[in-house]
């Protein structure tokens, strides 16, 4: 009696192999894809963290811009007396888009009227790197150059005026001029790169309006 022999034939054990493999490999690609995409939502989201925490000092800083101790006394006009230019309120640039701008505030205890070195502060791009300047101090490094390029820093600052014609008596006899409010603002555009995949890219903006408003012009005649 004659018996078959069990099993796979050659053909069907190249067969059954060519079909791992190809199993395998797709799994492979599939798990690549996987790691990368991954990698790039990690580099995505650490990119976007770090530009939002470096704009959001800055619209921190540029809120408390023109704050003087002594607006309330020396800033109001009186019938002896005009009102005094607020010392803290100049704001570079006022009216150009720049990647530079420089802030003024008052730290002092008891007002001195006067802008001291530890009272302004600076923020600029160089070299694809956020720095920032405290007082008369060397520029500092705001954001990692080992983990993102900084490519375009924009300040955009407006100015709206609006007239105070009611606050002055004179100005309807047309012996003085109405003075105005200065309401100001900043926009803030961050964008930037992952060191690590130049491919990732991110934008963030934001808007610092100016809690402190500068006032120009007076009532006295």
């Amino acid at each position: 009696m004659r018996t078959h022999a069990s099993g796979f034939s050659i053909i069907e054990l190249m067969v059954g192999i060519a079909l791992a493999l190809l199993i395998a490999a797709a799994a492979v690609l599939l798990l690549g894809s996987s790691v990368g995409e991954s990698r790039r939502l990690l580099l995505e989201a650490r990119l976007t963290q770090d530009l939002r925490s470096s704009a959001e000092l800055i619209v921190r800083q540029t809120r408390r811009a023109g704050h003087w101790g002594a607006a309330s006394t020396l800033g109001v006009w009186t019938a002896n007396a005009s009102a005094l230019p607020n010392p803290y309120a100049a704001l570079v640039s006022d009216n150009s888009t720049l990647d530079t701008i420089t802030l003024r505030y008052s730290q002092d205890t008891v007002e001195n009227n006067t802008v001291d070195t530890t009272e302004q502060v600076g923020f600029r791009l160089r070299s694809g790197t956020i720095e920032v300047q405290l007082g008369a101090s060397t520029w500092q490094a705001l954001t990692d150059s080992s983990t993102l390029v900084v490519t375009g820093l924009r300040i955009q600052p407006s100015v709206q005026l609006i007239a105070l014609e009611s606050a002055c008596a004179c100005v309807a006899s047309g012996t003085c001029a109405a003075p105005q409010v200065q309401v100001r603002s900043v926009d803030v555009e961050l964008s930037g790169r992952a060191v690590g995949d130049a491919s990732v890219l991110r934008t963030v903006r934001s808007t610092a309006r100016l809690r402190n408003d500068n006032v120009i012009g007076g009532c006295n005649a």
